[in-house]
């Protein structure tokens, strides 16, 4: 196990910190973070209409359901102003952050990748008449490009625009006022030609790809590259080196879950919020695992679902430093903030606890992976903030499902079992190390 981790520390660990700091993958992080109010705003609105009108509906109580018909339709306009126009939030986040990265004026930048994206986005949509006819009408938005299906695009379009811009400004290829002029007015007017060169490539380049292929770069993008990325993410394989990698990032001291933002919050996230647009629009689900399912069924308490080993070390544990440390993690490991029993016990680098660091949560992803694919639980629809205590996390995110939230209770009593095991082995490793010392 030494020779093992001496291994992992040399050859694995420098390439995940390097990969952690990697400038790009920052920023894509700290947008998806940035628009967290955004898909919090829409998530909590379907949530709310999940309880104010579907289930009622199916109950037949139609004169509660058109009481709450004013509650209904401003959770609509919500949905409508945050989920529905989720890349296009993302995309400023992006052009704001990467511009941060370039030291440019962040502003500037979220605003040219934000017009840069609409820029290459279709502007008309085909409608049919009340005649029949099917007519094309010009100067509209489809919002089917615009939601997450459009994320994708978002992120192509948001490096490519806001780096040439910010290549432009660092050149210095701006327009230069007198040191007289305020700095918000310079600033801006600094940002004018790259700016304008920026959004025209962007426009020229949808022009281009329309005209050889017949299909927008949003439409491009989506069917040879979004859409078969987002297939391969829902294989089990695939769900489980996700949950592997996670944990040994956390297993050497780097926060798992932040290194691979950019793969679970951009094909894992875009799940979630592709599952909570069917939802709206009544249609199946698309995805069988999306983000939420790795909170809601595996990461209870943290990665390595924590909040079991604290419950564990309450239970079987009789050294007082095993148990102080789970008394002081505990009201944050019922919130899903696991630094303290990780660093605290220590998990990192810790031999005896490397076991079931690794096999709870595939254990837990192989249990709630095979419930979903069998239709005993529905996928994870809605978005729900990460410190939602477990079991409610799955009672929320899929939208009040009693047997998911049955799920999370079951996974969370399985994993307890497996980690007091390796307390009680951890508790007479130490002693015997006590004993040995004091002879």
């Amino acid at each position: 196990m030494n020779g093992f981790t001496n291994w992992m520390e040399k050859h694995f660990v420098p390439i995940a910190a390097k990969i952690g700091s990697q400038k790009f993958l920052v920023a894509i992080r700290d947008a998806f973070i940035a628009i967290m109010p955004i898909t919090m705003a829409g998530a909590f609105s379907t949530l709310l209409n999940v309880f104010f009108r579907d289930p009622p509906t199916e109950w037949g109580w139609t004169g509660f359901v058109e009481a709450m018909q004013p509650i209904i339709t401003v959770n609509g306009n919500v949905w409508w102003g945050t989920l529905a126009i989720l890349s296009m939030c993302f995309v400023f986040a992006l052009g704001y952050q990467l511009s941060k990265v370039y030291r440019t004026p962040p502003l500037a930048g979220g605003l040219i990748a934000f017009a840069s994206f609409i820029a290459v986005t279709p502007q008309s949509i085909e409608v049919t008449s009340e005649a029949g006819e099917v007519i094309s009408a010009w100067g509209n938005l489809n919002w089917t490009l615009l939601d997450v299906r459009g994320l994708f695009t978002a992120l192509f379009i948001g490096f490519f625009s806001t780096i040439i811009y910010a290549k432009l400004m660092n050149r210095n290829i701006t327009i230069k006022l007198p040191d007289t002029v305020p700095p918000a007015v310079s600033k801006a007017f600094a940002a004018i030609i790259p700016g304008i060169v920026a959004i025209y490539l962007s426009g020229i380049l949808a022009f281009i790809v329309s005209s050889l292929s017949g299909l927008s770069i949003g439409e491009l993008i989506l069917k040879y590259v979004q859409m078969p990325f987002l297939g391969l993410s829902q294989g089990l394989v695939a769900v489980l080196i996700i949950v592997l990698a996670v944990q040994l990032f956390w297993f050497f001291g780097l926060h798992g879950t932040n290194l691979l933002g950019p793969i679970l919050d951009g094909v894992y996230l875009s799940a979630t919020a592709a599952n909570n647009s069917a939802y709206v629009m009544k249609e199946s689900f698309e995805y069988l695992w999306t983000r939420g399912s790795f909170d809601a069924y595996v990461w209870l308490g943290g990665a390595g679902c924590t909040l079991a080993l604290i419950i564990a070390i309450l239970i079987v544990s009789k050294r007082e430093d095993f148990r102080a440390v789970a008394k002081l993690s505990l009201p944050m490991g019922a919130f899903n903030i696991n630094e303290p029993v990780v660093f605290g016990m220590p998990i990192v680098l810790n031999p005896i606890y490397f076991i079931p660091w690794i096999i709870v949560p595939i254990i837990l992803t192989l249990i709630a992976y095979g419930a979903t694919a069998i239709g005993l639980i529905p996928p994870v629809f809605n978005a729900v903030p990460w410190i939602m205590p477990p079991v409610l996390y799955a009672f929320f995110a899929t939208g009040g499902n009693l047997i998911a939230a049955g799920v999370a209770l079951l996974n969370l009593v399985i994993a307890i079992s497996i980690w007091s095991v390796f307390v009680i082995i951890a508790n007479k490793v130490e002693l015997k190390e006590a004993s040995g010392s004091e002879e």
